[in-house]
């Protein structure tokens, strides 16, 4: 078994304090994909931020406090990739992406729109810049695992006020259309939705109104896989005992020969 899981911390310290690492450290994954540390690098002092049996990579926002993304490792890997070419958004630190032998994971933390038409505006450049990588990294000769907060509810079944949402982003059509081709088209697998395809499956709540109570959520992450590893995909769980984060680990166990 091959376990990745993957978290929008919310900031790296703040999941931390709330006993992010003690959890993970029970999980036994193999990879651990995060979004949204915002932190630097050289705040992360604590112990905790380099768990034991992991090589751990950070990528950082040039900006202060902001984006972020990580992946730790139980296996060395034979290369890392920091970004994936375009200076906009890796100067955000928004991909980081590690390769060990014919697989390959990423951690990914897709823009969000909802703050402003300006980041709405910069959410679809990154759609349309991040489009042509996905079909690059189809040609390589490696199955990957794109592990993220992709900030979109795909279909109606992906949030649970989806009638009231859908001039909203996170769910507007041609942010849908883009999962569409992506799903379609473009040949990659959610690999969630292939062992789980129950309704109230949901990987963020908002802070407002009691929606974690209700369960009034979203699912915004994802495990976005190359086809060659449907069929492995095993099992799936979304964590809620605890609250780390406005969103919630995902996890999914893979079969997988590595290394």
């Amino acid at each position: 078994m091959f376990r990745v899981i993957s978290l929008n911390a919310n900031g790296i310290r703040a999941a931390a304090r709330k006993g992010f690492f003690e959890w993970m450290d029970k999980q036994s994954a193999e990879v651990v994909c995060i979004q949204e540390t915002k932190a630097q690098i050289h705040q992360l002092t604590d112990a905790c931020f380099t768990p034991a049996g992991y090589h751990c990579f950070y990528e950082d926002a040039i900006k202060k406090g902001y984006s972020g993304v990580a992946i730790y490792s139980r296996q060395a890997p034979d290369e890392v990739i920091r970004g994936f070419g375009e200076q906009e958004f890796d100067d955000e630190g928004r991909y980081l992406e590690i390769r060990l032998g014919k697989l390959s994971v990423v951690s990914v933390y897709l823009p969000s729109g909802s703050s402003s038409e300006e980041r709405q505006a910069a959410k679809y450049r990154f759609l349309d810049a991040f489009t042509p990588h996905l079909e690059t990294l189809q040609s390589r000769e490696s199955e990957y695992i794109l592990c993220g907060d992709w900030n979109i509810a795909h279909k109606e079944i992906d949030l649970k006020n989806w009638k009231a949402n859908q001039k909203n982003s996170g769910f507007l059509p041609e942010e849908r259309r883009w999962m569409d081709k992506l799903f379609g088209p473009a040949n990659y697998v959610d690999a969630f939705r292939v062992v789980n395809p129950e309704p109230e499956q949901y990987t963020w709540w908002s802070n407002r109104g009691r929606a974690w109570d209700k369960n009034v959520g979203w699912r915004l992450d994802y495990q976005v896989v190359t086809p060659g590893l449907r069929d492995r995909i095993m099992a799936t769980s979304i964590y809620k005992e605890d609250r780390f984060s406005d969103h919630a680990p995902l996890t999914i166990d893979y079969k997988i020969n590595h290394g």
